[in-house]
């Protein structure tokens, strides 16, 4: 069964998808969608980083794109300072 949800997605443009969700009462992942594995270097068994095992609950990969959303033209930001320029030792009230 599909626990389906609406998310956001940025690359390669922002879009609307829909996408699978873990289910909430899942024993093995109690909803997270799978477990974080540390795993170490063979040799000196130093930290060596983290894999992502992903649960048979769910597929994170099952997702589908709902609306592209239009893109917002940059602008130039420029930050104005409202007392001119330096500090005050006036109390702000």
């Amino acid at each position: 069964m599909l626990r389906l949800r609406i998310r956001m997605a940025h690359w390669p443009r922002r879009t609307l998808i829909l996408t699978d969700t873990p289910r909430p009462d899942c024993a093995d992942c109690d909803g997270e969608g799978g477990h974080n594995r540390d795993y170490g270097d063979y040799e000196t068994g130093e930290y060596a980083g983290t894999e992502w095992d992903p649960c048979p609950c769910w597929n994170e990969d099952r997702r589908w794109p709902l609306l592209p959303l239009p893109r917002l033209p940059h602008r130039q930001q420029s930050y104005v300072d409202p007392w001119g320029g330096g500090y005050s030792d006036e109390p702000p009230f």
